[in-house]
């Protein structure tokens, strides 16, 4: 899919924050999209980041899902972990609460995910082992966000420049 046909057909969409170049990665470091961050300005795309949004650092300590994908995080079958075993479950849970409140008063039915991330893959997670590994999945943001019917897309599969 192609980013400007997205623009067209929606007044406003959701970009994980990231990609428009603002610094609230668990590592802090920058990866941002030239094209996003230039979009920004216009105001129809519309920066969040749902582990920013719980009140978490930047830097902080990586996390990963452990034992499943955020589906299983919202019906308490699976948990969020950092490197050192501490459960950051409600952090991620509020953090995409609080995402989805944001976007429901933006009126944005369509967002823009950072594949891989425990809050926003779309298709695919780090696997729980903090061994780079990754499985199929989704992250606890996405999973709620199409559970309330807001169109997900990952960041690999949108063709950002006409």
């Amino acid at each position: 899919m192609m980013l400007d046909n997205l623009l067209k057909a929606h007044k406003k969409i959701g970009v994980s924050a990231c990609l428009a170049g603002e610094i609230c990665r668990y590592n802090g470091e920058y990866s941002g999209d030239k094209t996003i961050e230039k979009l920004v300005t216009t105001g129809k795309i519309f920066p969040f980041c749902p582990e920013v949004l719980s009140e978490l650092p930047t830097p902080r300590e990586p996390a990963e899902i452990r034992h499943g994908d955020g589906i299983d995080v919202w019906q308490n079958e699976s948990k969020v972990v950092t490197l050192q075993g501490l459960d950051v479950t409600d952090k991620f849970k509020n953090g995409a609460l609080n995402a989805l409140k944001l976007l429901k008063n933006q009126k944005i039915s369509v967002v823009i995910l950072k594949e891989n991330s425990p809050s926003c893959g779309s298709h695919t997670i780090y696997d729980g082992t903090f061994s780079g590994a990754k499985k199929k999945g989704i992250g606890v943001a996405a999973a709620l966000f199409l559970k309330n019917e807001i169109t997900v897309h990952s960041s690999n599969a949108i063709a950002l420049t006409p």
